[in-house]
């Protein structure tokens, strides 16, 4: 703040000295008395065998008298256009009066709303569902999954205020799963410090099961969902709570105050969260030896995530474009490097044994090397061009000439561990560039990284240049599986007849460095 000496013809006396008081004390009594904007949702499903629920916006102090309400494009964690603007239907405001006033369409995404008295707002619109799936909403008469970017808009410019959300019991209904904290004083009730926390928040409402909750380092991790299943409820619990442990001895931190996986019940996918996953789930299968590892390999993924993407992240992803996207060249990063991870977490948990590690890999590159995109697209084009490709590259208009960050990132993930434990004598490992992302970008910084100071903590920790890995990021240069892989006493053979298929084995005489190297890197110990 700027002071400008006052002039030396000016008396100061104790009369102006109460005048200058209370004027900056009304000053700060106005500032006071002028309220925050306010935002509310109500959900209802009064009629679940519709498909749809409605929701109330109420919207409060918004000192404006034309108001743009908005719904997201997308969900992040699922890099795609859903078009969730599609499914409202009969959206009306009224003022709190109860005056009824226009709603008008803007775009494909958003409605304007003049409200010349700047009284409250309530606006009212019905969702409809149609599609099973981890994200998109679906309301049947079991259960209703709230996705919040499919249910709750925004009016422009005020993503960064809280909102409280309220659920109306159907009398149907006894549990609630989401990872929003409850209020103290109101049942059903729930708070978020801004929108961005509020879209990272699906609810599940149901008559849900629930497994018994388990605690790693003293933090709480909870299991709900709908329809779980049969299984070995005890064993499988167990099983979990070593990959959470595993997972947390990579980085060192739990940054949350407790931990929901929630599932959504059977079907494929899932998405990451701050303190929460939602996973489509069906214990039933779970007494299939081959079914288990496949999940237990997906809850390592969903749950790794929280620490890889949603705290250890590109910089674009975070704030959120809504609009049109948030994209980015590191998704090879952000889920190459979790697909990396799930594996070594399951095996450093001891529920997978080292065979099954090196199969994991296997099928990634021979998924890769079989697939003729690959000297056609790039790990940062895949990586953009997701959007238009699919997540698993096989959807876009240039078929054969696309690959997978799934596939490809986690190989290169398993070139650049052994490079830098190799440069290191086995004293470092990608761990210590994950430790030193969550550390200084999440933590000391607040932000997230560029692809040139992810390149640069990878060379700071190993002590090089490795400009070699990163070609294998920005271009289509063809890996060299015999010194990346050599490092750790592997080798990479072909066999069968048509020699298509590849093998990881170990080579011969292994030195003692190479030892070394492959049991740190199965014991997770540089």
């Amino acid at each position: 703040m700027h002071f400008k000496r006052l002039p030396k013809q000016f008396n100061w006396t104790k009369g102006h000295a109460i005048l200058m008081f209370f004027f900056f004390f009304a000053l700060y009594s106005t500032a006071q008395l002028q309220s925050k904007p306010t935002f509310k949702f109500t959900i209802s499903v009064e009629r679940p065998e519709s498909h749809n629920y409605e929701i109330q916006f109420d919207i409060s102090d918004v000192e404006k008298d034309t108001i743009l309400l908005k719904m997201p494009n997308w969900m992040p964690g699922y890099y795609q256009f859903m078009n969730y603007s599609e499914d409202v239907k009969n959206i009306s405001a009224t003022l709190s009066g109860g005056e009824t006033i226009p709603v008008v369409k803007n775009s494909d995404n958003s409605w304007q709303v003049v409200n010349a008295t700047n009284k409250s707002i309530s606006i009212s619109y019905q969702v409809q569902t149609h599609k099973e799936f981890v994200a998109n909403s679906y309301v049947d008469i079991e259960r209703a999954y709230i996705i919040p970017t499919n249910s709750f808009m925004y009016v422009d410019g005020y993503l960064d205020y809280p909102a409280t959300v309220r659920i109306n019991n159907n009398k149907i209904w006894t549990s609630i799963a989401t990872g929003l904290p409850e209020s103290e004083n109101t049942k059903s009730t729930f708070q978020s410090p801004n929108f961005d926390i509020l879209y990272d928040s699906p609810i599940l409402l149901g008559n849900l099961d629930s497994l018994t909750s388990f605690y790693v380092n003293g933090i709480e991790h909870r299991f709900l969902g709908y329809k779980l299943g049969n299984f070995d409820r005890n064993s499988f619990v167990e099983k979990l709570r070593r990959i959470v442990q595993s997972s947390v001895n990579v980085i060192g931190d739990i940054p949350y105050k407790n931990y929901t996986f929630i599932g959504i019940g059977p079907g494929q996918g899932g998405i990451e969260h701050l303190n929460n996953t939602t996973i489509s789930f069906d214990g039933n299968q779970l007494n299939n030896e081959d079914h288990l590892m496949k999940v237990l390999n997906f809850l390592a993924h969903e749950y790794f995530h929280h620490y890889n993407v949603k705290r250890i992240r590109p910089f674009e992803l975070g704030p959120f474009d809504y609009d049109e996207g948030s994209k980015t060249t590191m998704l090879w990063v952000s889920e190459g490097l979790t697909v990396y991870y799930e594996y070594l977490v399951v095996n450093r948990a001891q529920i997978s044994d080292d065979k099954t590690l090196l199969r994991n890999f296997e099928r990634h590159i021979n998924h890769f090397e079989n697939n003729p995109g690959k000297a056609f697209q790039s790990l940062v084009q895949s990586s953009f061009q997701t959007w238009s490709d699919g997540p698993f590259g096989n959807q876009g208009p240039e078929k054969g000439k696309t690959i997978s960050y799934y596939q490809k990132g986690p190989i290169v993930g398993l070139l650049l561990d052994f490079a830098i434990r190799n440069a290191t004598q086995n004293k470092k490992s990608l761990d210590d560039v994950m430790r030193y992302l969550y550390w200084e970008y999440y933590k000391n910084l607040n932000r997230g990284f560029t692809d040139a100071e992810f390149q640069q903590a990878c060379e700071n920790i190993a002590g090089t240049k490795l400009t070699s890995i990163f070609e294998y990021v920005y271009t289509t240069k063809p890996l060299d599986y015999k010194v990346y892989l050599g490092f750790a006493g592997l080798e990479l053979k072909k066999v069968g007849e048509n020699e298509k298929t590849y093998k990881i084995v170990p080579v011969d005489n292994p030195t003692y460095l190479q030892k070394e190297i492959y049991k740190g890197w199965i014991m997770g110990s540089n």
